[in-house]
């Protein structure tokens, strides 16, 4: 490949890394960061931890609903080293509190941290799809991945509590466990279909832990079950003394921090710590409202939905002879007469230098071209790089951040704005150069055309391809450490081999690239290290290991099995971008 051309790739995928992936990451652990500063989080912790004593029903709150909850808003091994600290916290035997955050941190990573993994690949595959509006892909994707994990958000509660205390515990909390799961599964395959990938985990975790709170109001476990190094179990306290933060063992307190138990935070003041995330899901609602598929027009009827590209109108400017300069297209907005949504973020669309020609026309066109046997007849590989500062997700949830910034103000909580967003940028300055590299190396690979020879080597998987995409989305989380860095590498690559095999929908295996890869999240270097010195057990990485690399496998094999039976027994569940 040309070096002015391998330059100008490298440095696209390097700017998308800033924009927006970068954007959206740092602007959502400032927003986790404020609700630290301002002590609304201790608030949650404590809430959560005061609802009960029974380790079983702690853990599906801790580990698994609320682990979501970061895992929407920050993500990148945060719910991890959060959720696995409060269980140690709380009493939980250290290794055993990092395999249960490792082990639940799985069905919500598709739709970690404002729903990156599944826009980063929406933007990559549409390329791969001949779509010039990476909208319409991502919603796809979102439709498509909120189609197989639901399946593992009703499972994986289940399987926490069998992998905790056994399969005759498990059923003891039967109804907690139920609650649990499909509250969140519903929620997840309701937001991710008619919503968007943004707020799928944030919405399903805040339902699911207020679904659990709920259920205890006026169900018990008929007794409290404690690990075999703490005190008996004993019967369970009544509903109404738990509501008011009584300890379930009459005359004691359970193995849990004194501090964390000790104060009790007036309701008023819970309310107020939970409507950080509901400021959070308001403001990214009202700013994705002109790409609701419900409310622009998009037909969701049956349930092969067609999620179309808004009708934009558009033409190109002439941009000169020089190809080696920002090639700017003009603002894209709604076109009133065809966009049924009143209102519609414009965004600027630019050929990035050395990545185009100009034509004789004074047209700015691709220097690069899939050729047969990738597609059927020879067509410009177009990728343009989008600045969309109003409607891009990390400009909404810095908004989001200073609406609850304004609101802790208002209420008394004196938190310095700058002070927190200046430390959230010292803290993700390296992540934010290996997100920009990593995205480098993909758009090298696409432009280059490995990816599409390894396309035509994976094709010869042929039947089976469905499976092997689950287990190609572990491998790539596994090296990585990422579902969104997997999905960079391999989310084209899954989706060029559909259209080599022809008899399956790339929008399928890309979504199962994500899928896949959740499951191996919980066996990555990266994860294991955050998850032992979330519990201060720096140097037990391998004892973690073999713990959860057996049940990565089997997860992993499952999302390839439901993967084949969506390609090839009920296609017709898979969406059309």
């Amino acid at each position: 490949m040309p070096f002015g051309v391998t330059v100008g790739a490298a440095t696209e995928g390097m700017a998308f890394g800033l924009w927006p992936i970068s954007w959206i990451v740092l602007n959502a652990v400032f927003f986790h960061n404020l609700t630290v500063a301002s002590g609304d989080f201790d608030v949650i912790k404590r809430a959560l931890a005061r609802l009960t004593t029974d380790r079983r029903i702690q853990a599906l709150l801790v580990a698994f609903s609320f682990g979501a909850l970061i895992e929407g808003i920050a993500g990148f091994g945060a719910p991890v080293a959060i959720s696995a600290s409060i269980l140690a916290s709380l009493g939980f035997e250290p290794v055993t509190a990092a395999v249960l955050a490792l082990l639940a941190n799985t069905a919500p990573v598709a739709f970690g941290s404002i729903g990156i993994p599944v826009v980063t690949l929406g933007r990559l595959v549409a390329p791969v799809l001949g779509q010039s509006d990476p909208t319409a892909t991502t919603l796809a994707l979102s439709a498509m991945v909120g189609r197989q994990l639901p399946l593992f958000s009703i499972l994986i509660p289940a399987y926490l509590i069998v992998v905790m205390a056994g399969w005759r515990r498990m059923t003891e909390i039967l109804p907690a466990v139920l609650v649990t799961g499909v509250s969140f599964a519903i929620v997840q395959f309701l937001v991710s279909n008619f919503v968007g990938p943004e707020l799928t985990d944030i919405i399903a975790a805040l339902v699911s832990m207020a679904c659990l709170a709920a259920l205890l109001r006026f169900w018990r476990p008929r007794e409290v079950w404690q690990f075999a190094h703490e005190a008996a179990a004993a019967p369970a306290a009544p509903a109404s003394r738990r509501a008011m933060g009584a300890s379930d063992l009459p005359g004691q307190a359970v193995a849990a921090n004194a501090t964390t138990l000790d104060v009790v935070d007036p309701p008023g003041r819970i309310v107020q710590a939970f409507s950080m995330y509901i400021i959070l899901v308001l403001v990214i609602l009202i700013g994705q409202m002109g790409n609701l598929p419900w409310w622009s027009g998009h037909p969701v009827g049956d349930v092969k939905t067609s999620l179309a590209a808004p009708a934009n109108v558009t033409a190109d400017f002439k941009c000169g002879n020089v190809a080696f300069k920002l090639c700017p297209q003009p603002w894209i907005g709604p076109d009133p007469a065809k966009d049924r949504q009143a209102f519609k973020f414009p965004y600027w669309s630019f050929f990035w230098p050395g990545t185009y020609q100009v034509n004789a026309k004074g047209v700015p066109t691709s220097v690069v071209f899939n050729e047969p046997p990738i597609v059927k007849k020879e067509a410009a590989y177009n990728n343009p790089f989008n600045w969309d500062f109003l409607a891009a997700a990390g400009t909404l949830v810095l908004f989001a951040g200073i609406v609850a910034y304004l609101f802790m103000t208002l209420m008394g909580r004196r938190v310095n704005f700058f002070a927190v967003y200046g430390r959230t940028l010292r803290q993700l300055g390296l992540p934010i150069v290996t997100i920009a590299f990593i995205l480098g190396i993909a758009y090298l690979m696409n432009y280059s055309g490995m990816t599409s020879s390894l396309a035509i080597a994976f094709s010869k998987t042929g039947y089976i391809f469905p499976f092997v995409a689950a287990f190609l989305g572990w491998l790539g989380v596994f090296l990585t450490g990422s579902d969104t860095s997997s999905n960079t590498l391999f989310g084209p690559l899954q989706a060029q081999t559909a259209q080599q095999l022809g008899n399956v929908s790339p929008i399928l295996t890309a979504a199962t690239n994500s899928s896949g890869g959740v499951m191996g999240k919980m066996i990555s270097p990266q994860n294991l290290s955050v998850g032992a010195a979330g519990v201060n057990r720096v140097g037990a990485e391998g004892d973690i290991f073999r713990r959860v690399i057996r049940y990565s496998l089997i997860l992993t094999a499952a999302v390839g099995v439901v993967a084949m039976i969506e390609a090839y027994v009920i296609p017709g569940i898979v969406p059309s971008p």
